[in-house]
């Protein structure tokens, strides 16, 4: 049978990414003791893969697909004439804490002299993200003395092993937590669900690939969104469609009394502590919040 070589990013994302495909249907499941996370779509098979290296292996053919972020797929691209044999399939935009993009952001010392980019001549860079930063500086015309890699616990090497850092974030607390001054934001990145060139070609995979796409989208849709259903009178309706923002448009639906009506949208579900109240005040009854999976626009 043939099956589509799927890898999920190991380390940071993984959980969210397992997370993320639960939500659209999709049951991984991970032992600690493989590499080789087991799915129940006998369709795929799955390879847990760091997403710093993910563009490499999708791109020589041992995955079919898989999901990394833009700032991995740009970090393959330098030295290869801006050119990589990935192309991403959807945009997914989940981090490991929340729905919303990272930041790679160049930080210093708060006491240190840097205040800017420009400050950094002569500077020592550490990061994982080599290849951009120092295309980075090179656009500026910034000489700094290097810009070294990075194994971990970047944000506690300056000032004694490295002036600045070029470090992913989220909320910005971790560089605070260690007295860092964010200077410059260098890219956003989120993640991408890519492919390469001969799993694109055969019909089966680009089929299989592109309903893995709508159904990821489709959940991070739903994400942060609930539906309510209502009961309300004719005489009520347009009160209560006031108070009723949506997706599109509510759907309203005869009831047998044709002076009934009822009503189905779908709202931010931060909201409707404050709305159902609202709601019942303009006249709606029978009112129902339901939990989302998925929303295909």
């Amino acid at each position: 049978m043939t099956t589509l070589k799927l890898g999920i990013p190991k380390g940071s994302l993984q959980d969210s990414t397992i997370q993320l495909f639960a939500r659209a249907g999709f049951n991984i499941h991970v032992s600690s003791r493989s590499y080789f996370p087991s799915i129940d779509d006998p369709e795929i098979s799955c390879m847990l893969i760091r997403a710093q290296e993910m563009t490499r292996y999708v791109c020589e053919g041992v995955l079919d697909a898989g999901l990394t972020g833009q700032d991995w797929i740009a970090e393959h691209r330098i030295g290869r004439d801006a050119h990589t044999c990935v192309t991403p399939l959807a945009d997914l935009v989940y981090s490991k804490q929340s729905f919303g993009k990272i930041k790679w952001v160049l930080a210093a010392p708060e006491d240190s002299r840097f205040r800017s980019a420009a400050d950094m001549t002569g500077a020592t860079i550490a990061t994982e993200l080599v290849g951009v930063t120092r295309g980075y500086f090179k656009k500026l015309n910034v000489p700094v003395k290097r810009v070294e890699f990075s194994w971990g616990a970047t944000e506690v090497k300056p000032p004694v092993l490295a002036d600045a850092i070029v470090e992913a974030t989220e909320t910005g607390s971790t560089l605070r937590a260690n007295r860092l001054r964010i200077l410059d934001t260098i890219m956003e990145s989120n993640t991408q669900l890519i492919a390469n060139g001969p799993a694109l070609a055969d019909a089966w995979k680009r089929r299989k690939l592109d309903n893995i796409a709508l159904l990821l989208k489709a959940a991070i849709e739903a994400q942060g969104r609930v539906g309510l259903m209502l009961n309300v009178k004719q005489t009520d309706l347009q009160k209560v469609l006031s108070l009723l923002p949506a997706l599109q448009r509510p759907t309203i639906s005869s009831l047998s009394d044709p002076d009934w009506v009822a009503l189905n949208t779908i709202i931010e579900e931060r909201t409707v502590r404050d709305l159902i109240p609202k709601l019942c005040a303009a006249g709606g009854h029978g009112i129902v919040e339901y939990p989302l999976n998925k929303i295909v626009l």
